[in-house]
């Protein structure tokens, strides 16, 4: 079986053959963000992660704090489920999510998505993780990862894929997360993250088990 990079590659692979005149506009707008080193106010590894309390698909409120009192947390932070790269990380992590239970880790998703409009109940009931809704990015934000966005990738989903992000994120049309994982022990500490403006690549399960070992 391929690995997560190996998947999101294959994914970069084919979006460059059916439209690489688009594909050309990312490398563009990834490559200057880059170069003003967005994502660089990122929580960093040994500071305390903000705390937060956000509704689930159901709309029940999840506090950071009440899944730190069971052990580790991993925060990953993703841009919807419309995105195919994030579907292809939220698989993997499922498919890895034995793993992560074993060492004693709580893994909760976030995205701007609004709670009811997230995913379906049949999508809730097939995912074992914990998915929360921050539709204004303001936890995004205090992870330093919230991305305001180009007004050439949001003509893109407007008029090629037919998204409005205003009605998927419930008023926040213009901001999403940078896709970015943080591994937090018991204290709340970052003690391993991945970040990258580059949404189309993301961190590999296994980097993650590795750093959840490295707490043992």
């Amino acid at each position: 079986m391929k690995n997560l990079k190996e998947q999101t590659d294959t994914k970069i692979a084919a979006g460059r053959q059916a439209n690489p005149d688009f594909m050309k506009g990312v490398d563009d707008i990834i490559s200057k963000a880059k170069a003003f080193q967005e994502g660089g106010d990122a929580i960093k590894i040994g500071q305390k992660a903000p705390g937060f309390e956000l509704p689930n698909p159901e709309g029940k409120p999840i506090s950071l704090d009440s899944l730190l009192d069971k052990g580790p947390v991993v925060v990953t932070f993703y841009r919807g489920d419309w995105c195919p790269y994030c579907n292809l990380q939220l698989r993997a992590l499922q498919a890895r999510l034995g793993d992560i239970h074993a060492l004693g880790a709580t893994l909760v998703a976030i995205s701007p998505q609004v709670p009811d409009g997230s995913m379906t109940k049949d999508e809730i009931s097939e995912i074992d993780f914990i998915v929360l809704s921050d539709q204004d990015a303001k936890v995004a934000s205090q992870y330093g990862v919230a991305w305001q966005v180009p007004e050439f990738l949001k003509e893109h989903m407007r008029v090629d894929r037919n998204l409005e992000l205003e009605k998927i994120n419930n008023g926040n049309g213009s901001v999403l997360p940078i896709p970015a994982t943080f591994v937090l022990e018991r204290d709340g500490v970052v003690t391993w993250r991945y970040v990258n403006v580059d949404y189309r690549t993301r961190s590999e399960p296994e980097e993650i088990i590795e750093a959840l070992q490295n707490l043992s």
